[in-house]
């Protein structure tokens, strides 16, 4: 849904609409490489490799590819930054995908983008170069795989939460209600905070992973079968009145994303915020007004059962790519245990190799 970073990020973000899907039934080929065009991994190249990712995500990637670039003397990496708002930077890959563009060689993906994007034909199958499949959580493996092949690897997953301010809020709040009282009551002892619990309310996938997360603390779910239930409304309900009845989120946040979010918190403005993990490696930065001042906890529930929307991001090679094996290294780097566990340090993505 990160997130970002927005990503970053970043929920199983299934239940989005993903634009792409308008050109899938254009498409007429699936996936494939012209291996007579191909270069060998150990010839001097330059891939490009298009991603999200801002702040510490970003210096975390630089520092990854530089990494790289040490290891692999014969290749260069160029990296093209993509929107840290999700539905933007699929718009991007896309536009480059229909013009039929042979770079960038290596993407960031979105959970829910590969099976559009290898229905369309636009990402190379992955199943020659032998991946280790069970290096990586299931659930994940499988959204990079469509048609019986694979198109994409897992890189980070992720899971959205709700960040507060431990000096403001001593003990995690146990039900929905538990965090209106207590953003209700650091909005009246320190006027600095502006908002009680901020929020994705803008018309995007955002909107979608942050009512997953508000259902849980009601028990409902995101069922297109049984949408209509009591549970998912109230949920709903919820929403419109932190806004409109409790004051605690302030009416803004009906066009807020993720990086509104990640401000309103940084700045000290906020008790509570809805965002992914990465935040926290900003909170903890040494330069930051929040450091040493922050939890984060699944919304809480007044069944008990939280819930989080769950997601990650991919990293797939274009169809089109004259660099694949060189692409392929990349991702072996990026998808090592090693270099997973650094990012998760440095930047507060969550490895998707289990080993890290």
């Amino acid at each position: 849904m990160r997130d970002l970073g927005t990503r970053h990020r970043r929920y199983f973000r299934s239940v989005a609409v993903v634009s792409v899907l308008a050109f899938v039934a254009i498409a007429c080929t699936q996936g494939s490489s012209n291996n007579s065009s191909q270069q060998p991994s150990n010839q001097p190249q330059t891939i490009v490799f298009a991603t999200q990712g801002l702040g510490s995500e970003g210096s975390a990637t630089k520092a990854a590819i530089t990494a790289f670039e040490a290891a692999n003397p014969s290749i260069t990496v160029q990296v093209q930054t993509l929107s840290p708002t999700a539905n933007t930077a699929q718009q991007q890959l896309t536009q480059r995908f229909v013009a039929g563009d042979t770079t960038p060689d290596v993407i960031t993906a979105d959970v829910i983008w590969p099976a559009a994007f290898a229905k369309a034909g636009w990402l190379a199958p992955l199943d020659g170069f032998g991946p280790s499949l069970d290096s990586f959580f299931p659930g994940q493996v499988q959204s990079g795989q469509y048609g019986g092949h694979t198109y994409a690897i897992p890189w980070v997953i992720n899971a959205e939460g709700l960040y507060y301010r431990t000096d403001l809020v001593p003990s995690p709040p146990k039900t929905p209600m538990d965090v209106v009282t207590a953003a209700k009551q650091a909005m009246s002892n320190d006027p600095s905070i502006k908002d009680g619990l901020a929020f994705e309310g803008d018309k995007y996938e955002g909107l979608v992973t942050a009512y997953i997360n508000f259902l849980g603390g009601f028990g409902g779910s995101l069922d297109p079968a049984n949408l209509n239930t009591s549970q998912n409304q109230q949920a709903l309900q919820f929403m419109h009145d932190t806004i409109y009845k409790y004051g605690i989120a302030p009416q803004a946040v009906t066009a807020w994303e993720e990086p509104n979010l990640e401000s309103a918190y940084m700045s000290g403005q906020a008790a509570f915020a809805m965002n992914w993990p990465y935040v926290l490696a900003e909170a903890e930065a040494n330069n930051s007004p929040v450091k040493g001042k922050t939890g984060w906890i699944p919304f809480p529930s007044e069944t008990g059962k939280p819930q989080a929307a769950l997601g990650g991001d991919m990293l797939a090679i274009n169809a089109k790519s004259a660099h694949q094996a060189a692409a392929w290294a990349l991702i072996q780097y990026l998808t090592s245990p090693e270099a997973q566990i650094q990012r998760a340090l440095t930047a507060g993505d969550p490895p998707a190799v289990q080993a890290a």
